[in-house]
């Protein structure tokens, strides 16, 4: 199983398999609007837009298990993201990253070889993956790691054409 077998809904509740990005390099965050890690939604959309054209996909996973960071619906959640961080990479529908009733995907990338230090289990918002172009994990960075900080590694992995 890899990252390609899952899907997940948008905010509007439509339903995105992620096997439309095979072949591209993925960041996967887990995201917050009201986190003091939220200016990170800069920095991710500076990567997105930097290495879109070049294979970079960024996708953010909202989440409102730590201390109700994300209370707000899914429809102003995007829309708080791309007024005030001016987000144009996908965001999906508002998930749970741990505990029994996490979403597959996070139950998955949280199994994979690059667990190290972090354990089984999503320490905090804006925790972040880095999948390759065949749907395994690269790397995974944590909460505090600024997307300017991973930038090097995304670009050693951009796929090659």
């Amino acid at each position: 199983m890899s990252f390609h077998s899952f899907s997940i809904n948008k905010p509007n509740g439509e339903e995105v398999s992620l096997d439309q990005y095979k072949g591209k390099l993925v960041l996967v965050v887990n995201t917050a609007t009201k986190c003091g890690l939220t200016p990170q939604f800069d920095g991710l959309e500076k990567l997105h837009q930097k290495y879109k054209g070049q294979g970079l996909v960024v996708l953010g996973f909202p989440c409102n298990q730590f201390l109700g960071q994300e209370p707000t619906s899914n429809d102003e959640m995007e829309e708080v993201c791309r007024i005030n961080h001016g987000v144009t990479f996908q965001l999906f529908e508002k998930i749970k990253v741990n505990g029994s009733d996490a979403h597959p995907l996070y139950k998955h990338l949280k199994k994979s070889k690059k667990a190290g230090l972090f354990s089984n289990r999503i320490k905090w918002n804006f925790e972040k993956f880095l999948i390759g172009p065949d749907g395994k994990t690269i790397d995974r960075f944590s909460p505090q790691t600024t997307p300017q900080a991973i930038e090097d590694k995304i670009v050693a992995h951009l796929p090659k054409n």
